[in-house]
């Protein structure tokens, strides 16, 4: 998934963390809300500006971001 036209960066909007299609809620707010246990539906319930695809975007953002992890040996 391409989440370069989804995820925004902005130095003066939530102290320049990625957010979705440059709303104030960020990649981490929806991980965080997912790995509490809500579903989709329940998301987008409380969001309903956000769509499925904003979630599946982030999803593939932090994907991406964990396979870019360098690892260093100590």
């Amino acid at each position: 998934m391409n989440y370069q036209d989804r995820i925004t960066i902005e130095p003066g909007k939530r102290s320049g963390k990625p957010c979705v299609r440059g709303m104030r809620i960020t990649v981490y707010d929806v991980l965080s809300y997912l790995a509490f246990g809500m579903t989709y539906q329940e998301i987008l319930d409380d969001f309903p500006y956000l769509t499925q695809e904003d979630i599946l975007t982030c999803l593939s953002y932090a994907a991406d971001r964990e396979r870019q992890t360098l690892l260093v040996q100590a």
